[in-house]
Order: structure tokens, then sequence, then C-alpha cells
């Protein structure tokens, strides 16, 4: 059965993180809903508008393997103010279903209360901010758990290729990064 990915938009988010996690994991044949957080399209922290798949409160009725977070500002702390998010993040980890975060947005975890005992990386602007978490400032995709994070626009391509590992298989990850003519 293809793997299923919900990737709520909120206004400000990273577009690069967004749209390269949607397009690989894509790639790879997981099926990605993007769910706006309040209308479509969603403009990004530069100014680029992506339409939504779905809205959250339609999309939330469906069935998810993996919960996928963007960073940027301010779509991260719209992210981390909104309930919905919120009971998402803690219904995955609770039944210990994959939670990525990337760049700002391990920042919503520490907002759920999800982070005790756990390990992530992060932008450097929200790394004091995760406590009771360990932060592991040099990783550039770390998996601990149910977690997987990365730290920024950067490390976006890596941080995707992980998702799909994660969903189909190292295999597949390798055949994409070559076919995309990604770096090992």
């Amino acid at each position: 059965m293809a793997q299923r990915a919900l990737v709520p938009l909120a206004e400000g988010f990273e577009e690069i993180e967004a749209v390269t996690i949607v397009d690989v994991l894509r790639r790879a044949g997981v099926e990605v809903v993007l769910a706006a957080l309040s209308g479509s399209p969603v403009r990004g922290a530069h100014g680029i508008g992506i339409e939504a798949d779905a809205d959250l409160e339609e999309a939330q009725r469906g069935r998810f393997d993996l919960l996928v977070l963007p960073g940027g500002q301010p779509g991260t702390r719209h992210l981390g103010q909104d309930p919905r998010v919120l009971a998402l993040v803690r219904d995955f980890a609770t039944r210990n279903k994959t939670v990525a975060a990337i760049c700002a947005a391990p920042w919503v975890l520490a907002q759920a209360g999800v982070l005790e005992g756990a390990s992530v990386t992060s932008h450097p602007s929200v790394r004091a901010q995760l406590a009771p978490a360990r932060v592991d400032a040099a990783a550039r995709v770390l998996r601990r758990g149910a977690f997987l994070s990365s730290p920024g626009p950067g490390t976006a391509l890596e941080f995707a290729l992980a998702l799909v590992a994660d969903c189909a298989g190292q295999e597949l990850a390798d055949e994409l990064a070559r076919a995309m003519i990604v770096r090992a």
C-alpha cells in the first residue's frame, strides 16, 4: 500500500522546503496532501503562492502515515499556534508515526509538548526554544525515534530523500538521488 503524507501549509512557509519535500515524495510514489490552514493559495515567506490540495479540516479526516512540517517564518509560528496542528503532532507522536520537521518547524514540536527526551536538529534561530529536547547542531538530517528533523533550506533535498528512504526504502531513495544528480 502506498504511503500518505500530510503537509500543513501556513502563510509564510519556506518555499524551498515545502516544494522540495512534496516533489521528491511524489517522485517516490508517496501520496502527498498539502493542507492549507486557512484558504488557498497559501503564500510562502518569499511571496510564492502554492495551491493546496485541501483545507486542514478536510485533510484531518484522512489516514496518513507521516506528518511533514515545513519551516519558514512566519509560517512556523502559524503552525505552532494552530490547535489543529498541535493535536496532529501529538496524535502522530503518541502513535509513534513519523513527524518530520525542517528548519524552524521543530519549534512546533516543542509547542505540542512532544520533545521530552527527544533529539532533534533545527535552524539556529529556534534551537534555544527546543527544551527539553537534545539539539544536535551539526546534523544535516537527524532520525531519532518517530522524529525526523533537518536545519533548513540547504538540507531540504537530503531531508526529502531521508523521508523517501523511510517510506519506500533506501534503494528507491538512492535511485531518485542518482536520477536527480544528487551528490552522495
